[in-house]
């Protein structure tokens, strides 16, 4: 069983132009690490999940 721990403590960077920058990498960065632990599985494990190779980018790309 695979086993994704979602929750991070998120840093006070501010909304000025620094701030959005950051989110924009963390946001970035959240979903290569969503796609690679997707892509990770096989494709029955995905099925399981109700998931196939296809749903991969749509999915780390809801953010």
């Amino acid at each position: 069983m695979t086993v994704m721990d979602t929750t991070r403590a998120l840093p006070t960077v501010g909304t000025g132009f620094f701030g959005r920058i950051v989110a924009a990498v963390q946001a970035w960065n959240d979903a290569r690490v969503t796609r690679n632990a997707l892509a990770a599985l096989s494709d029955r494990e995905l099925d399981d999940i109700g998931l196939c190779r296809g749903d991969i980018e749509r999915i780390a790309a809801r953010g």
